[in-house]
């Protein structure tokens, strides 16, 4: 069955741009529809239209999303190997080599649990963007046991690293003795370690046990599934 589709929508699915880029491209007379040129902003094709770009034959690519338990030891990012040699979560997932898939965002070398991975540009934008304030929490487990003022300290806002306050959404103690979970918006760069090394303890184990309301329940370290879209575009309602 084919459907309508925006041309806009259809080269930003198809991980040539941005949809906004896609409007300058389309303007430019860069984008052929069935062998003529498209000017016309706001076009609509069909799915089975023949699209180029630059002469080129593209197509709509399917969007995946999968959601990944990641265990210690990978390195965050698309490539197989990185320049130590050593593993990546790619090679954790099956391949898909009609569909390349990235990342959202990183967690460290050391850090297990929550990672995303998607094709969908347009979404891994919106869920790395601050505006949309996503979720993240973790269960953190320090060298020592954490003192309460060092606690409240990160409660009301009086953490200062080189971005600027840390604003937590709720930090507390967890039964065990020396283990933390904490919930915040923001993604600096391994904001959670420099939060406590500030505090003078260092971080143990770092664990995302949430990742804008997707948990990894059911799902085994060094697992992944598939989500479907609907999952996705809730977190950034």
């Amino acid at each position: 069955m084919h459907h309508k589709i925006r041309l806009n929508h259809y080269l930003s699915n198809a991980g040539i741009s941005s949809r906004r880029k896609a409007d300058q491209l389309i303007q430019s007379g860069a984008i052929e529809v069935n062998g003529k040129p498209v000017f016309k902003l706001g076009t609509v094709i069909h799915t089975n239209d023949i699209v180029k770009f630059h002469g080129s034959k593209i197509k709509s690519k399917n969007k995946i999303y999968i959601l990944l338990n990641k265990p210690k030891g990978f390195i965050t990012t698309t490539r197989q190997r990185d320049q130590l040699n050593r593993k990546t979560v790619m090679n954790l997932i099956s391949c898909f080599p009609e569909n390349r898939i990235f990342p959202v965002g990183r967690l460290d070398y050391s850090t297990t649990g929550v990672l995303l991975l998607t094709n969908d540009g347009n979404i891994a934008e919106k869920l790395t963007h601050p505006k949309y304030h996503i979720k993240k929490i973790y269960h953190v487990s320090l060298n020592k046991k954490i003192r309460n003022q060092d606690l409240d300290q990160i409660r009301k806002g009086k953490i200062y690293l080189k971005e600027g306050k840390v604003k937590v959404i709720f930090v507390n103690k967890k039964n065990a003795k020396n283990k933390i979970e904490i919930g915040l918006y923001i993604g600096w760069n391994k904001v959670i370690k420099r939060i406590f090394k500030k505090l003078n303890y260092k971080v143990i184990r770092l664990d995302r046990i949430n990742f804008g309301g997707l948990t990894k329940k059911n799902l085994k370290i060094g697992n992944w599934c598939f989500l479907n879209k609907d999952k996705i575009e809730n977190i950034i309602k």
